[in-house]
């Protein structure tokens, strides 16, 4: 037993140590962290449970987990073998803005819509570091809640942005671009990371993990409309 195992084991499935490695396993299902690429964490109460860096995350177990003081910053448990997850620093952004889990994935749809917005603003002469992912009319938009503080869910007849900030060479260091774009699109439940993935967050774990697959299914419709060169927006 280690220092604070207390706080991880637990054989009730909804356990956010339990959760998290669930996640992980679904989500290595769908290719979102493949090779040992993106993480999640849930908010539980005043503690933050956080994935492990560099770990297989089909593999991962409740013993892996990451525990955090929300307040202080301070861990509460650190594996002793395992490293601190390099996306901390963005999940705490998410958390200060009263999210309840954040979903770091390496969707290839994600990335590409990315590179497509890129694409989109040099053609047009434009700068592709102040664009954005924007789409209009698909019934999934109606998994996306309207923003923060604010009461439904968007509607089919809605815009849905999704800010996208710059990629750099370690993950941490994304965290000022992420914490200025949740300012800028302070609406947004995401931040898209150009040729890296997306940062997705909830109110809880339930409205996260929805929010990220209706994204997802978004993403990908996006490119294949781009494909069949249907607009995003009318």
């Amino acid at each position: 037993m280690e220092a604070g195992d207390q706080l991880v084991i637990s054989d009730d499935p909804n356990h956010p140590a339990n959760h998290i490695c669930t996640l992980c396993r679904n989500f290595y299902g769908l290719g979102w962290v493949t090779g040992t690429g993106g993480g999640t964490s849930i908010k539980h109460g005043s503690n933050i449970f956080i994935a492990p860096s560099g770990v297989q995350k089909e593999l991962m177990q409740p013993t892996d987990i990451f525990v955090m003081d929300f307040e202080s910053r301070a861990y509460l448990r650190k594996p002793a073998s395992l490293k601190p997850s390099a996306c901390t620093p963005l999940f705490l952004a998410a958390f200060d803005k009263g999210a309840g889990c954040c979903i770091h994935t390496h969707s290839q749809w994600a990335v590409l819509v990315t590179l497509l917005v890129e694409q989109d603003a040099i053609q047009n002469g434009k700068n592709p570091a102040t664009s954005c992912f924007e789409i209009e009319r698909i019934e999934q938009i109606k998994g996306i809640p309207r923003g923060r503080n604010k009461e439904g869910m968007l509607g089919f007849f809605d815009r849905l942005k999704v800010p996208i900030i710059e990629n750099t060479a370690f993950e941490e260091d994304l965290t000022h671009s992420l914490e200025t774009a949740i300012e800028k699109y302070a609406d947004s439940y995401a931040v898209l990371v150009r040729r890296h993935g997306v940062y997705i967050w909830g109110d809880n774990v339930e409205k996260a993990k929805t929010q990220a697959e209706s994204l997802d299914y978004i993403f990908r419709l996006a490119v294949e409309m781009k494909q069949l060169g249907l607009k995003w927006v009318q």
